[in-house]
Formats: structure tokens, C-alpha cells, sequence
């Protein structure tokens, strides 16, 4: 997958016919994740099969961009772009409430207030979507 510039200036991977849904949602501010019609299963990263049972049945569903930080590490040096310049960043990876663990990045928290199992909620900026500690007050 390719990326491109957001309107923003930020680099975004390029949706191709099977991922524009993700990526539009995200755009708007809403989370999804493909849930499995035959073993009931949600995942992520999207898939157009089933990576539990390998069933093609699988849809979009709307997610509650609700988690729980499972772990996570400070990048301070990161050579290809375009994170050579967003460093540092805290990379992460979420247990979901729907239940997949998702790769991520924490923002609005200082890494000294990041717990195992801490509460995170979705935000969106620049269309992709990262997570901050839940009830945390929108930056401006």
C-alpha cells in the first residue's frame, strides 16, 4: 500500500477499492471493524476473509473507539519517512472493545502516564485513526 498527502500535509496510506470504506469512515471520525457473519468474530486490520475461520461472510461494523492499552513504546528515532519528522511518538498497540488488538499511536498523554489496561478512547486527527486516555478534554 502506498500513502499520500491528507489534505493536512500528513501521510495517510492510499485506500485502494476494499479499504476507501475504512478510510472514509475514519475520515468522518468513526472507527470500524469487519465482523464475520458465520463464527461471529470481529478483526482488524480489514480483511476481505474471516482470519479466524476463513469464512468470506464478513461486513463492516461500526466500532465503539473504545479500548484498552495493551502496550506500547517510545519511538525517538524512526528513519523513514514520513516518521523521521513525528518523532517522538508513542506506538502502541489496543485491545478493542469489539475484541482484536489493533497497532496505534497514543496521543494527548505523556508516556509516565501510560498503565497496562488503561481505559483510551478513538480520536481522529487527520483522518487516521489513534487513541488517547478516555474522558481526556479535546485539544485545541
Amino acid at each position: 500500500m502506498t500513502t499520500t498527502a491528507s489534505p493536512r500535509g500528513h501521510d495517510v496510506p492510499e485506500p485502494d477499492a476494499f479499504t476507501r470504506t475504512y478510510w472514509d469512515a475514519a475520515a468522518q471520525g468513526r472507527l470500524l471493524v469487519r465482523r464475520c457473519t458465520t463464527c461471529t468474530r470481529a478483526h482488524h486490520y480489514p480483511r476481505e476473509f474471516c482470519p479466524h475461520c476463513w469464512s468470506e461472510a464478513v461486513t463492516w461494523e461500526p466500532a465503539t473507539g473504545r479500548a484498552t492499552l495493551y502496550t506500547w513504546s517510545t519511538v525517538h528515532r524512526n528513519d523513514l519517512p514520513p516518521f523521521s519528522t513525528r518523532t517522538p511518538y508513542i506506538a502502541a498497540v489496543v485491545d478493542l472493545a469489539e475484541g482484536p488488538r489493533m497497532m496505534t499511536e497514543i496521543v494527548e498523554c505523556g508516556e509516565g502516564e501510560l498503565r497496562a489496561g488503561m481505559a483510551l478512547e478513538a480520536v481522529f486527527p487527520d483522518g487516521v485513526p489513534k487513541f488517547r486516555p478516555h474522558g481526556t478534554a479535546p485539544t485545541a
